[in-house]
């Protein structure tokens, strides 16, 4: 969907935020997203371990069963 963007499209999306929001709120804005994005990174992994960690030990029990 962004992919086609392009840098003119960032201009103008920048130049918009700035009239919109103003200069010292824009800081602001871009550490809260940043914020966000870090937490959403964070508890992605975190699922993806847990999932990851489930087939690990499902396998395990699985191949207990078949060398008995």
């Amino acid at each position: 969907m962004f992919a086609n963007i392009g840098f003119p499209g960032l201009i103008l999306i920048l130049v918009l935020a700035l009239i919109i929001f103003g200069p010292k709120k824009l800081p602001e804005i871009g550490k809260a997203a940043g914020q966000t994005l870090r937490e959403f990174k964070d508890s992605t992994k975190d699922l993806t371990s847990d999932v990851t960690d489930e087939l690990n030990e499902t396998k395990e029990i699985l191949n207990g069963k078949e060398n008995k």
